[in-house]
């Protein structure tokens, strides 16, 4: 397969999928809430390689106890605990998250109006909500009896700093977003940008080999490049797990990753009679090959 052609389909996606965050823009500044579009994946701290949620920038707000105010933003993301799961039509490696975020000033009814509203000129309506039991009699009500209400004791959420219940929003037996109520005072509303599209839109979801390749792309284009650490090292391997799987790309690095495969692989077929007992880690230590990976290209 020649990833290099899927730009085009990505380029398409990207129209409708921009139309929908357009349509989400207007909504928040029609009704006065500041709006900020983030379409670097870029951390905006140290505590993850690539921006993972829209709220990461927010955090100092979060905790400062003087600050009041609401924001709303789209921030492009990327999330590699995902990747042995794309193209199953529901999980992305890279996607963009619809946020809003309100220190101490909106309630969570608040927004559970504002997102039933948003949701509404999308012509969606969940076909349930999940809320925590402890927050049940508390937030069911806020839904005014229009949506099946199930309860789910998972309905927390933590960056191992700031904590709080959420009500999650599914449809079709997809999550599609939530609604954070982080400390008991804010909120964190977090909607994801191409589930809503492929639910509202009918677009049909990319396959594992052409998100792999836009996902590359993301990443080089946010200045990254191939390396051993970090965001370098998360380049390379999934320039890996393209040609492991039989796919190219149209871009020096792709080639460059190819020409350095090869070349550990003839040196691990030259040395594993060697060294028959060593473990995987004792291979990616002191030569730098992943076995998993020589494996399977000797499968091919």
């Amino acid at each position: 397969m020649f990833c290099g052609g899927t730009r085009t389909a990505k380029e398409v996606a990207y129209v409708i999928a921009g139309r929908l965050i357009q349509q989400y823009q207007d909504f928040c500044l029609f009704r006065g809430i500041k709006f900020t579009r983030i379409d670097s994946v870029r951390p905006h701290d140290h505590t993850t390689l690539f921006c993972s949620a829209g709220m990461q920038q927010y955090k100092p707000l979060f905790l400062d106890l003087s600050h009041i105010g609401t924001v709303a933003n789209s921030q492009a993301c990327l999330r590699m605990g995902d990747l042995d799961e794309i193209g199953d039509g529901t999980h992305f490696l890279q996607f963009t998250m619809l946020g809003l975020f309100s220190f101490r000033e909106m309630t969570v009814g608040d927004a559970i109006d504002f997102w039933l509203e948003f949701l509404a000129t999308l012509g969606l309506l969940p076909d349930h909500v999940t809320i925590h039991p402890d927050r049940l009699e508390e937030w069911a009500p806020l839904y005014r009896g229009h949506i099946p209400i199930v309860t789910d004791d998972e309905c927390t959420w933590s960056d191992g700093n700031i904590t709080g219940y959420c009500t999650e929003f599914y449809k079709d037996g997809i999550e599609i977003g939530n609604i954070v109520n982080p400390l008991g005072t804010c909120i964190d509303v977090g909607f994801g940008a191409e589930r809503l599209d492929m639910i509202v839109n009918g677009t049909p979801p990319a396959d594992a080999l052409s998100t792999l390749c836009d996902t590359v792309m993301t990443i080089v284009e946010c200045g990254y490049k191939p390396g051993n650490k970090e965001q370098s090292y998360v380049l390379r391997k999934l320039l890996r797990r393209i040609h492991v799987m039989g796919g190219t790309l149209d871009h020096p690095y792709f080639e460059q990753e190819v020409e350095r495969q090869e070349r550990l692989r003839s040196k691990y077929l030259r040395l594993r009679e060697k060294y028959p007992d060593m473990t995987a880690q004792w291979w990616f230590d002191t030569h730098g090959i992943d076995v998993t990976d020589m494996l399977a290209l000797n499968g091919r």
